[in-house]
């Protein structure tokens, strides 16, 4: 399948793309953890629109199991879990009972004090927890602003290799994110040919449809998450408008507070990260630029100096001191 017809930036044409295919808004969040709305809500919006909806609530999922209830509505088991690190990682369910047993061994035990908190378990962990059950992994908006994509500077390059070999898929446009996050991701899917993934990720039923997944299959779960694991799923959609957003920021607020300090520590923690990263990319610049042996010698002493906290700002600085 051609890769660049996968994904389109448009605004989905519901009522076309439902005569030929399953349609499934993946990414969903309910009452249950930050979202607005009622499982019952929901659903009706679902309904309305004529679409299948993933609930994947973070670190939780009371309202993926109701959902699942409810017989004219369909729906993908899900769930998004915000891993030790604080990237997030949703994964897909062929059965409801799988999602229930998976939540029940490997990230209730090690749930934090909130909804929201990280659970006690890493990136790697908790995809080859996954992987004990017959289900689909994916890493929701790859690029975003802070450390909730996996592609951030919290892990290394190899980390990140190996991370991204090990899910079958990303999402590749997420209508809460911004637009050049959502090309980033989008390149990703691109360059890594695996399975690709759209949802709103909505806080309110407002957002729901405006980013799906779609394939010209069977509506089953079976057969939609076959297709998707098979790269024959295709997304569309644009990225939510201002007001949307802040509605959808504002459900959101309410359970975020109760998670204020777990967000400072992660940030913090990502702050450094950034810092650290962005201080080693200024010395591999000086160092390309660098050619005597005894200017080398001068970098060695500054790059000790560096890493003994010395702003790396000031580093030009120091470095022209020392060789004039």
């Amino acid at each position: 399948m051609d890769s660049i017809n996968r994904i389109q930036f448009e605004s989905p044409d519901l009522n076309t793309l439902n005569g030929t295919n399953t349609v499934v808004d993946l990414h969903f969040h309910s009452c249950h953890s930050d979202g607005a709305d009622s499982v019952e809500e929901i659903a009706e919006r679902a309904r309305q629109l004529g679409i299948g909806v993933a609930i994947t609530d973070h670190n939780a999922i009371e309202g993926a199991v109701r959902l699942a209830g409810i017989e004219d509505v369909f729906s993908i088991p899900g769930i998004e879990i915000t891993s030790r690190e604080g990237a997030h990682i949703l994964v897909y369910f062929y059965r409801i009972d799988d999602l229930k047993a998976f939540y029940a061994a490997h990230i209730q035990p090690y749930m934090g004090p909130s909804v929201m908190s990280s659970v006690d378990r890493d990136v790697e962990t908790i995809v080859r927890s996954a992987r004990n059950y017959k289900s689909v992994v994916v890493f929701p908006h790859p690029y975003s602003a802070a450390f909730t994509g996996i592609c951030n500077h919290s892990f290394s390059d190899a980390q990140l290799d190996r991370l991204l070999k090990m899910a079958d898929g990303v999402e590749v446009i997420n209508s809460e994110n911004l637009k050049r996050w959502n090309l980033k991701s989008a390149l990703l899917g691109f360059n890594l040919d695996r399975a690709i993934t759209g949802g709103s990720d909505g806080h309110s039923v407002a957002q729901m449809g405006s980013v799906v997944t779609y394939a010209a299959c069977a509506r089953s779960r079976k057969a939609f998450l076959d297709a998707l694991s098979r790269k024959q799923a295709k997304v569309v959609g644009t990225e939510s408008k201002l007001l949307k957003k802040i509605q959808s920021n504002g459900a959101k607020l309410k359970i975020s507070i109760n998670n204020y300090p777990d967000l400072v520590e992660k940030n913090i923690r990502y702050g450094k990260s950034v810092v650290r990263f962005r201080t080693r990319k200024a010395a591999e610049k000086i160092w390309q630029r660098i050619g005597d042996r005894h200017l080398k010698k001068a970098f060695y002493l500054v790059a000790g100096l560096t890493f003994l906290k010395i702003n790396y700002n000031a580093l030009p600085l120091i470095m022209f001191s020392l060789i004039t």
